[in-house]
């Protein structure tokens, strides 16, 4: 990681720069151990507004991603040179994050730093999983293959999530309808209706007082509700970022009903296609399975690869470390017994990723096969109990008065 720094030598003098390390308690012991005195120090990454460097809202996306990657493939099956990959590919990006971050990886390469190094200084578009498997590629001499393989892993990824997200689209906007809606009926026509049967003075049931007891509520404190709720929403948010909330919501995932056998099946499907695009880069498997710990994105599931990183490093076989952790399924670690003893891991575990991708996909179309109508059913459900809450004590007063 890349940190900028301003620190005062031993004359007192100013000094400005950036240092390379692990984390930034690295970085300040080596710059302490050079005589120097730490003024400030922070991530290289973290933008100067009176400098007038500010990308903070500049983000890349997963596409631009995958076309890098493809044109960085094509450029060294080529035979061109690094530095004039990254040159090229720097004047031409129209994302400006993406041209400064190339165009610095090239000033890099040309001061004779490597490939994977200069792009591990930029971690909003190179991932450390990205840059191993760049790392990788130069120490076997493959590095087309290894953009290509990249590229190929990402589209993959990307197609599965967007898959979901999409998927989403729909059933969110029935029941943002549906919120709507109610909040409506509540606010504007159930007090107008209130108001003819509180004028009749007939006797109200128990469930159109309790709808018009809602119906007060939101037309009298709808401000404070609403600043409630965004609390509750800025709050957890908050809580998710923390250690406790991590777990807590990571563990959510794989736990609640329908929707935590598609997260544990894209994790299993993220797990499999990780390790088996790196095991074919060249990557040892000790290094590939702390690499996907690192972006499997649960800390359960990371808990898990750490673990069974510790049993390998100490002569247990993959299959059997694996076999320790209940969230695997039998039948991958019977696959990838069966990898083991014919040497063809890598390929099975393409194979356990391709199909965990599948079951992804199918579980999506079945869980919004199952959310449409189930959306529609409380749509409906809902305005029509506002509705005939209101109405039918009307009805009654009317045949009475008839």
């Amino acid at each position: 990681m890349l940190f900028r720094y301003k620190a005062l030598d031993k004359t007192g003098k100013e000094q400005e720069g950036t240092i390379e390390t692990v984390n930034e308690d690295t970085a300040i012991a080596a710059l302490q151990r050079n005589g120097l005195i730490i003024v400030s120090i922070e991530p290289a990454d973290k933008k100067d507004f009176l400098h007038g460097d500010i990308t903070l809202f500049e983000t890349v996306s997963t596409k631009e991603i995958v076309i890098l990657s493809r044109q960085l493939a094509t450029l060294f099956e080529a035979q061109v040179s690094a530095l004039r990959v990254f040159r090229l590919l720097g004047s031409e990006a129209s994302n400006p994050l993406v041209r400064k971050s190339l165009t610095q990886v090239a000033e890099d390469i040309q001061g004779g730093m490597s490939i994977s190094k200069s792009m591990a200084k930029h971690p909003r578009i190179f991932s450390s999983f990205y840059c191993n498997m760049v790392l990788a590629g130069e120490e076997t001499g493959r590095l087309e293959e290894t953009f290509n393989h990249l590229a190929d892993y990402i589209d993959r990824n990307y197609a599965v999530v967007s898959k979901a997200q999409h998927a989403m689209i729909y059933p969110g906007f029935i029941m943002l309808t549906f919120v709507g809606v109610m909040v409506a009926m509540l606010t504007f026509v159930i007090p107008n209706l209130a108001g003819m049967l509180t004028e009749s003075g007939a006797e109200i049931p128990t469930y159109t007082k309790i709808v018009l007891t809602l119906s007060d509520l939101f037309v009298n404190y709808g401000l404070l509700l609403f600043l409630f709720l965004a609390g509750l929403i800025v709050a957890t948010w908050q809580y998710s970022k923390t250690n406790s909330g991590k777990q807590y919501f990571d563990r959510l995932k794989i736990d609640i009903p329908l929707v935590g056998s598609l997260y544990q099946k894209l994790f299993l499907s993220r797990l499999a296609d990780n390790l088996a695009t790196m095991l074919l880069s060249g990557i040892a498997m000790v290094q590939a399975i702390e690499i996907t710990s690192a972006v499997v994105e649960n800390v359960y599931y990371e808990k898990i690869l750490l673990e069974a990183r510790d049993e390998i490093k100490n002569g247990a076989s993959i299959s059997k470390a694996f076999s320790r952790h209940p969230e695997i399924p039998t039948i991958m670690i019977q696959m990838m017994r069966v990898g083991e003893e014919t040497g063809e891991l890598s390929n099975i575990l393409k194979t356990l990723a391709k199909f965990y991708t599948r079951e992804v996909e199918n579980t999506v179309d079945t869980l919004v096969g199952l959310m449409e109508p189930i959306m529609i059913i409380m749509l409906a459900g809902g305005v029509g109990t506002l509705v005939a809450s209101v109405i039918m004590p009307i009805y009654q007063v009317t045949m009475t008065m008839g």
